[in-house]
């Protein structure tokens, strides 16, 4: 007989929200608290002088990971959510003044690495073909399943181990299949997904490649918070109890039996909940540090980056930028060198801007453009003071701009700015890592935090700083595998 007692989803982001989701599928009693006042979590929405932002992720792949979930509501996605494809997936300009359209198009694509070197062309292909089987090889193992553990490592064909390519870095790779450094660029840049360095990651990773060149980019209409406006009105359709504006303050769990268990959280208000089992969407650092202070949880050797963003309202629009763009740094290594080893932000830095305008007019005035632009930054150290060197570094990033014909200060109506340490408050994720743990490191992957707590009985875990990993689709699976371990292991009354 199942327990009376409901299950509790700490954290209403999209991890949160997805394993809520298939709890109550599944008939389970359902408690979703939120401190903030909206759900979403990091995939949040800022609305100011008349434009709306996205301030969270911002590049959508692998939709069927989206379907799957509306599936096991018995639900259709294209009910709840318009998912528009776009092309070019991202635009991308280079300090040469190349300019390069990234498409699922072969063609296109063909057209524009041959104006680079023809042997590119070739080279291509054979790296989408290489980063399409790290997918079958990997993808069962290391994404869509249970938290990989070296057992698991068995259910892999023999003659496909030596395929994974976990001993070359991703730029090692990269530089096998093709010659020109601007796609080698490219073809990198996907470590930053995970919050990594292509000169550090595994080239593994490469299989992210696949997922946006072969897979495409979606954008959904209205702004990428609608997913998170879609899966609460799901959730809360199928009973999911969510509270917002309601901090847990500790997860509580009684010592008295053969193993720790969970008993249910305590608010901040002092009030308590029962429950025998608690999914935490926070980060699994934060989850120990804040709520479970007397189990302690060593942090992660190294953090993810993280990021620097600002929001701007640009009074001008620019009909040679896409919805996507990336405007490449003049030293890529130098880059993440800054990064990880110095642990300051890059002065000459790649940067980001997503106008989600380009798709959605009514996100900015008319005649103007809402730019969400984000610059990889080192996780909160002791090696670079944000809270003084803010204003410094915004002029900064809007002077690269400038230098690249874009100067938008004569321009600017709105602007709003986020640090590392801000987003560290705003979404309790540890020194403000958008991705929870380092994947600069060939052993990622296992090393990365389970969605179940291995110290304490009837604790789990969903969202990017666990199993599989961050971005939307990662988060959204891993409160899948969170809700069906829960649901596997629930207690008898």
């Amino acid at each position: 007989m199942r327990s009376p007692s409901p299950i509790i989803v700490l954290g209403g982001g999209i991890g949160g929200l997805s394993a809520a989701i298939r709890l109550a599928a599944a008939s389970r009693r359902v408690i979703l608290l939120e401190k903030n006042s909206q759900l979403g979590g990091k995939m949040g929405r800022f609305q100011a002088d008349g434009f709306t932002w996205d301030t969270g992720p911002s590049v959508i792949t692998m939709r069927q990971v989206l379907v799957d979930l509306f599936a096991a509501a018995n639900r259709r996605l294209d009910d709840y959510l318009t998912l528009r494809p776009l092309d070019p997936l991202t635009r991308y300009f280079y300090p040469d003044g190349l300019r390069l359209d990234a498409s699922q198009n072969l063609t296109q694509m063909a057209e524009q690495i041959a104006r680079l070197d023809e042997r590119d062309v070739e080279g291509y292909l054979t790296f989408l073909s290489y980063a399409a089987r790290l997918h079958r090889i990997t993808g069962p193992v290391f994404i869509y399943d249970q938290p990989p553990t070296w057992r698991s490592f068995w259910r892999v064909p023999f003659p496909d181990w030596f395929k994974v390519d976990g001993l070359r870095t991703m730029d090692q790779a990269i530089r096998h299949f093709v010659r020109s450094p601007h796609l080698r660029q490219l073809l990198g840049r996907f470590a930053t997904y995970v919050g990594a360095s292509p000169y550090l990651a595994p080239a593994t990773l490469n299989v992210i490649a696949h997922v946006e060149l072969t897979g495409g980019v979606w954008y959904p209409q209205g702004g990428v918070y609608q997913i998170a406006a879609a899966l609460t009105q799901l959730a809360q359709e199928l009973g999911v109890e969510i509270r917002t504006n309601c901090p847990a303050a500790e997860i509580l769990v009684t010592t008295t039996g053969k193993r720790p268990q969970v008993t249910g959280v305590r608010l901040a208000n002092e009030a308590q909940i029962a429950a025998r089992q608690v999914i935490s969407n926070l980060d699994v650092t934060t989850t120990y540090q804040q709520l479970l202070p007397t189990f302690p949880m060593r942090p992660p050797p190294e953090p993810s980056c993280s990021g620097f963003i600002m929001l701007l309202g640009v009074k001008q629009q620019y009909p040679d930028l896409a919805h996507h763009n990336i405007f490449f740094s003049q030293d890529y290594p130098a880059e993440f060198e800054a990064i990880f080893r110095q642990g300051v932000p890059p002065t000459d830095p790649t940067i980001y801007v997503a106008i989600t305008s380009k798709s959605d007019p009514e996100h900015a005035p008319p005649g103007s453009e809402n730019w969400f632009v984000l610059v990889n930054a080192p996780p909160i150290g002791p090696e670079f003071t944000w809270q003084k060197e803010k204003e410094a570094y915004r002029d900064l990033v809007l002077e690269r701009l400038a230098a690249w014909g874009y100067e938008l200060r004569p321009h600017l109506i709105s602007q709003h700015i986020f640090t590392p340490e801000d987003l560290a408050q705003m979404s309790g994720a540890w020194r403000g890592a958008l991705y929870g743990s380092s994947s600069n490191n060939r052993w990622a992957a296992f090393l990365r935090p389970p969605n179940r707590a291995g110290n304490i009985q009837g604790l789990y875990f969903a969202g990017g700083t666990t199993h599989p990993g961050g971005g939307v689709p990662m988060v959204t699976l891993s409160g899948r595998v969170a809700a069906e371990m829960a649901i596997r292991e629930e207690p008898l009354q």
